[in-house]
């Protein structure tokens, strides 16, 4: 099925683009979320008359995402604290929701979660990096440091085991 795109779509294409898709992925997911349009004659001559229009807009949303990388490049690190225990793993894991309201009350920069990627879950005190993706063409990067804002001492957990497997 040959379709327009409305707004950008990860690995596929931009707004504006017309590109050929499975039937399902597009009735099923493209044309819901209201991502795309299908490809007819009316739409076609009404894309060619309101490209200028698309790419202007494009363009406009690149110029705002430079100045958020440019803000968040600035900010340099995200510092951040957690339980852990004494070998320094956190109990849970640090997760895009929390970076992003992190980086929203620190640098004063709002992000949306899914443009947030880890290379590796953050679950231990350490130094991490974090792919920021605010458009297709902008990205940026932002070491996150984590550190133990208490560390709770295993030993008890271990005395507690052995008193279980004693009885």
């Amino acid at each position: 099925m040959q379709i327009i795109l409305k707004k950008d779509v990860q690995n596929l294409g931009e707004a504006g683009d017309i590109i050929n898709v499975k039937d399902g992925y597009a009735r099923n997911f493209l044309l819901p979320q209201n991502v795309a349009e299908v490809a007819t004659k009316g739409a076609l001559e009404n894309r060619e008359k309101n490209i200028a229009r698309i790419k202007a807009k494009q363009e406009k949303l690149n110029a705002e995402a430079m100045e958020i990388a440019k803000k968040i490049e600035e900010f340099g690190k995200l510092e951040l604290s957690a339980k852990a225990g004494e070998s320094g793993k956190l109990f849970g894991t640090i997760t895009t929701k929390k970076l992003s309201e992190e980086l929203a009350a620190k640098a004063g920069v709002e992000v949306d979660r899914k443009s947030i990627s880890l290379n590796a879950p953050i679950n231990k005190i350490g130094e991490y990096k974090m792919l920021i993706k605010l458009t297709s063409k902008v990205k940026c990067e932002l070491a996150v440091f984590v550190t133990a804002s208490e560390v709770v001492k295993e030993a008890i957990e271990e005395e507690v085991a052995t008193e279980e497997t004693a009885e």
